[in-house]
């Protein structure tokens, strides 16, 4: 199979559980479903989101890692193969694509909420949507000033 015939037949398979969309990555595509990201297509395999409380079912099913090498390492990322059968058909792919939309949805809550960003106006010469109350007392008055001298 291609790679845009193996693209379109996983994105077909995870239809079932919502909207499926990918995107280029990595020389491969990441597959997202109802924009979280479950899964990942890389050396012509499919390759589903696992976590602690998944990991076994996968394995139990002969699925394998997502297995890459960097710095010598070898790196494993929390990615499993799909069962073959289930690349068979939609209905068959359904039970492991929730146990992947499963651990996504942890990984995102486990993660921390993103800090505000502060806004630091210390040592740093007002811009336009930082003007105070002196500074703009000031261009108005320099102003008036220059249409005086006229």
């Amino acid at each position: 199979m291609s790679a845009d015939g193996l693209l379109d037949h996983c994105l077909e398979l995870l239809s079932p559980v919502g909207r499926p969309r990918s995107r280029r990555m990595f020389g491969g595509h990441g597959l997202y479903v109802d924009d979280l990201f479950i899964a990942l297509i890389a050396f012509e395999r499919l390759y589903l989101k696992a976590d602690d409380s998944t990991r076994a079912r996968f394995e139990a099913a002969g699925c394998e890692p997502f297995v890459y090498e960097a710095k010598g390492k070898r790196v494993s990322v929390g990615y499993w193969t799909a069962p073959e059968e289930a690349m068979d058909s939609p209905e068959a792919m359904a039970p492991w694509a929730r146990l992947a939309m499963q651990a996504a949805l942890q990984a995102r809550q486990a993660k921390p909420a993103p800090r505000p960003r502060k806004l630091s106006t210390a040592g740093k010469a007002p811009g336009p949507a930082r003007k105070t109350a002196a500074s703009a007392a000031n261009a108005t008055a320099a102003a008036a000033r220059g249409a005086k001298k006229r």
